[in-house]
């Protein structure tokens, strides 16, 4: 953890590592439950990272995020086992919990709604379970990427399904404001970006409770 100028709680020092979380392969692509692996590859994309090369059973790529030094890592461990990956780059690396940010999915929040957190419980979400039992530790720093609830239904279908008609035209804004708002949490700390980007989507805002 370093804090800025300002005492703010910014992940990282002179090395960051963007853990987005989902499941490999084809059939999993674009589903719910792999937003934080969309999210870490729109990233990588503005950022000209190449996450081709393969290690720790992961996909994973090095770049430049503003003054920091990043390490981009998708688990193709599947979900539940996400922790493998992390915990074995982190050793690598040398990434302490505190310079560790991780990407979700969260069915408690409303699509497009985002949040951002140090610590705390995993929620019932099956990928920060596993990585809170390899690496010994819930102090890392989460961005929770709403995709909803469905209102009838069992909940491990629906993350497990791509988005509705009326969510899809809206995701790429999402993917878009919430790397805005890692590089916005990565300068300017975890304070000053839930201040700014908690919440919906602004185009969403009229449309969600």
């Amino acid at each position: 953890m370093a804090p800025d100028k300002r005492g703010q709680d910014v992940p990282g020092g002179s090395r960051v590592m963007i853990v987005g979380l989902g499941n490999p392969g084809p059939k999993y692509a674009d589903t719910r439950h792999n937003i934080g692996f969309m999210v870490a590859e729109r990233l990588a994309a503005r950022l000209g990272v190449d996450l081709s090369r393969e290690k720790f059973n992961a996909k994973l790529g090095t770049g430049n995020l503003g003054a920091q030094s990043a390490v981009l890592l998708l688990p193709q461990t599947f979900m539940n086992l996400s922790g493998q990956s992390v915990s074995r780059a982190m050793a690598f690396y040398g990434v302490g919990a505190g310079e560790l940010v991780v990407l979700h999915d969260d069915i408690d929040l409303n699509f497009g709604v985002l949040r951002f957190k140090r610590g705390g419980g995993h929620g019932g979400h099956n990928g920060l379970r596993n990585i809170d039992e390899l690496i010994g530790t819930k102090d890392y720093y989460r961005v929770r990427i709403g995709v909803g609830r469905p209102a009838r239904g069992d909940v491990k279908d629906w993350v497990l399904k791509r988005f509705s008609e009326e969510d899809t035209p809206f995701l790429p804004d999402v993917l878009d404001r919430t790397c805005d708002a890692l590089t916005a949490l990565l300068s300017d700390g975890l304070t000053a970006t839930q201040s700014r980007f908690s919440g919906p989507l602004p185009a969403l805002a009229n449309s969600q409770p």
